[in-house]
């Protein structure tokens, strides 16, 4: 409880994508600053620049490509793309696909529910995601099989340039694995624990993102 004379705590806001999984990040912020909340939304593809730019959300979990005028912009990891479709579609025959495989097939991307769940209801369109909007959005009516030669989906944390928050260096630190005592803060309070740089290299990818092992290819019937 806050007192007349204090003022609870400015949350730092974080946006995302839907595909994002935030459950392990939110759980070491909560750990490690639990005075200070995070205030989570999910913003469409179409909206993830905008977001940031017009100071809805501090950072945003967004999906490349973006525009990065005036913004820092981490690549954090790759997402596989797979070929979602109805379950008494022919490609779903096999095992996994390829872009030859869907030449002749009508094909459709789509990176947030909205456009999801509407290309759904048409079973003869096969739709492009990244495996973790296939597997989150999982329906007994539809499989889908990673397209092996698909540019991947990247996924990287997003923020403006000129926004000088100091969560905005802790939460980075989150993301990348950064430990408590190596943390800007701790070092600023001049808490115990040696100091050390973020870690190099991209966070890891959640298991939704990751390939899953190559299998045989069955033959069309």
């Amino acid at each position: 409880m806050t007192t007349p004379t204090e003022s609870a705590p400015e949350p730092l806001r974080i946006g995302f994508v839907h595909g994002v999984t935030l459950t392990k990040w939110r759980r070491v912020w909560a750990e490690r600053f639990p005075s200070t909340p995070l205030e989570v939304v999910e913003v469409a593809v179409d909206d993830q620049r905008r977001a940031v730019v017009d100071g809805a959300v501090d950072m945003c979990f967004a999906r490349l490509p973006l525009d990065t005028d005036g913004l820092h912009a981490i690549p954090l990891y790759d997402e596989v793309i797979v070929a979602w479709a109805s379950k008494e579609h022919p490609v779903t025959v096999l095992d996994e696909v390829t872009a030859a495989d869907l030449a002749d097939e009508k094909v459709l991307r789509a990176w947030d529910p909205v456009s999801v769940d509407t290309a759904a209801h048409s079973g003869v369109v096969v739709l492009l995601v990244p495996m973790s909007i296939a597997r989150s959005g999982s329906r007994r009516d539809m499989a889908y099989r990673p397209v092996t030669d698909a540019e991947p989906s990247t996924v990287a944390l997003a923020w403006r340039r000129d926004n000088d928050n100091p969560l905005i260096d802790e939460f980075i630190g989150v993301v990348r694995g950064r430990t408590a005592n190596s943390s800007r803060t701790s070092r600023e309070r001049g808490e115990p624990g040696k100091a050390a740089p973020a870690r190099p290299g991209r966070a890891a990818a959640p298991r939704d993102a990751r390939r899953p092992p190559r299998r045989g290819r069955p033959r069309r019937r």
